[in-house]
């Protein structure tokens, strides 16, 4: 989570070169102490500069100065807090590039498939899709390098660049034996942070958010215009996977749900200035409907100040997994030569007092072990705005738990292939103009069983009983549909297709009958009590 309200200004570059950015990240530390703190600082500087001569001029091997101090500066950062960097001129382009919620280039969605750089997709009115590059096209070249042997991150660095310039691109095609050659001119590409806003049955709506940017506010404002105008009354909110982002968008869209100066969520930290409240806005009039909120392990940050607040406030009800367990606020500071610090300075909580932050001791756990939690009940206990216990300690944790998705390794080997993918640019050809009459006949699906077979994905057995599975077939199915029609019509085109097969999305919307009624109990207790805001006690 980054707070942007907090980023300092007109940091300036100290005389020493060598000493540039360590004294950057001190100074703002150092103005505020008193004298002894900071002539204990600066001998530590001093011995910090010593150090770092000697090893310049001593050592066997010449290494660059920057690179003695950009170690020293991550060695420094691994002492505080899993989310406190240091972020090279390059590290911090791109985590500002992907929070401005745009970035230049040719709007061409690519992975790697077979150690080949793949079109998923080319954003519909990008220059890439409006001179014909396609979903399955493998771009062999970049301005005449071959990219066989080129990073998959160096080929999409190549794509981008600045506004009105040119690229010319060559792209390996199915039904063609020569390369095409393309030459495209770069513009401006808007990043979706809400990809997918549907009508998913008679007055159900359905929201994804990907990630939380600048431009996040704007496009779920959009999206609800846009489903209320074709009759929404309840609503999915999906924040799976959503690793968080810019706090002034989750305040943005939690502005949706909750009362005008109704707590959204509030900070607490070491120095004096660290603690914060946030409060709803009111640029929004709240949404007056039942609302589900889809979380899982990979919720983070933002998304779990967007879950708390509604759960907290009894706005909707939250499925799924328990998130992540990312409260820990950065301040950003930029540094000079383009280099930036994102430094932990406090901790947020939900309205109800809960700390989203998970305990890091063990920094193994806290990335790789198992993300299972401890039982609810064993959590410390808070209560919502009508009075429901809800669990803390670490992440949100859902109020009804839904089984995560598990696919046997036999379709998790066939889709890490790339097998649905390629088949649906294949079956695209031969499909229909209309999307929504498109199927997957029992054909088509045999072709997944030739295709794994024929290039040795798993076992002949493993790959037949993933195949009988329901829940192997169901994801299969609606994967290849998805492939189909995204081929044919453009990503965008394939979001129904992957909602109706997605039981987890399934299983959210069967919960907002429960939601209208929790919906109905908030709207009696607030008329009671006035309103629940500012409410940040925990339960006794």
């Amino acid at each position: 989570m980054y707070n942007q309200a907090m980023r300092p200004a007109g940091l300036r570059p100290p005389a020493l070169i060598l000493l540039a950015l360590i004294l950057a990240v001190a100074a703002p530390m150092v103005m505020a102490r008193v004298t002894a703190e900071e002539k204990r600082l600066m001998d530590r500087l001093r011995e910090y500069t010593e150090l770092l001569e000697a090893a310049s001029y001593w050592s066997v091997q010449e290494i660059p100065e920057d690179a003695l101090v950009y170690s020293s500066i991550r060695g420094m950062m691994s002492a505080l807090d899993p989310h406190s960097a240091f972020l090279e001129p390059k590290s911090y382009d791109r985590m500002r590039e992907s929070q401005s919620g745009s970035y230049f280039g040719v709007g061409l969605l690519v992975t790697q498939r077979n150690n080949r750089v793949t079109v998923v997709s080319a954003h519909e009115g990008a220059p890439a899709g409006r001179v014909g590059v396609r979903a399955g096209d493998i771009i062999s070249h970049v301005d005449g390098v071959s990219t066989e042997h080129l990073e998959y991150e160096e080929v999409v660095r190549r794509l981008k660049g600045p506004k009105g310039t040119t690229v010319e691109v060559n792209v390996m095609r199915a039904d063609s034996d020569e390369p095409i050659p393309f030459k495209i001119t770069r513009a401006a590409i808007e990043t979706n942070s809400v990809p997918t806003a549907l009508i998913t049955r008679p007055g159900v709506g359905y929201v994804r958010i990907t990630d939380f940017t600048e431009t996040t506010g704007r496009e779920f404002e959009e999206a609800l215009s846009d489903l209320r105008s074709r009759g929404m009354k309840k609503l999915v909110l999906d924040l799976r996977g959503n690793g968080g982002g810019l706090l002034d968008a989750a305040i943005s869209v939690t502005d949706h749900f909750v009362g005008s100066g109704e707590m959204i969520v509030y900070t607490r930290g070491r120095a004096r200035d660290a603690g914060k409240e946030y409060l709803a806005p009111g640029r929004h009039p709240s949404l007056d409907l039942a609302v589900v909120v889809l979380i899982d392990h990979g919720s983070a940050s933002a998304s779990e100040i967007v879950a708390g607040a509604i759960q907290d406030h009894d706005r909707g009800l939250v499925a799924g997994q328990t998130s992540w367990g990312k409260g820990l606020v950065q301040s950003v500071y930029t540094l000079p030569y383009e280099a930036g610090l994102a430094l932990t300075t406090s901790r947020y909580y939900t309205p109800s007092g809960r700390n989203i932050q998970r305990d890091y001791t063990s920094l193994f756990d806290y990335y790789v072990a198992n993300p299972e939690r401890e039982a609810v009940q064993d959590l410390p206990g808070y209560v919502t705005a009508t009075g429901r216990k809800v669990a803390g300690g670490g992440g949100i944790t859902p109020d009804v738990e839904l089984p995560r998705i598990t696919l046997s390794r036999a379709t998790q080997r066939i889709e890490a292939a790339g097998i649905l993918f390629d088949l649906g640019v294949e079956l695209a050809r031969k499909a229909g103009e209309d999307a929504s009459k498109i199927t997957v006949t029992d054909a088509m699906y045999e072709k997944i069983r030739a295709r794994a077979l024929e290039q040795s994905i798993v076992s002949p057995d493993a790959l037949e009983s993933a195949l009988a599975n329901e829940v192997d077939q169901q994801y299969l199915r609606g994967g290849l549909l998805a492939e189909i029609i995204a081929a044919k019509f453009g990503y965008r085109a394939s979001y129904p297709a992957r909602v109706s097969s997605d039981s987890q999305i399934s299983a959210a919307m069967d919960l907002l009958g429960e939601a209208e009624k929790l919906a109905q109990r908030s709207r009696e207790a607030a008329a009671l009590t006035g309103s629940s805001r500012n409410r940040k006690q925990p339960a006794g």
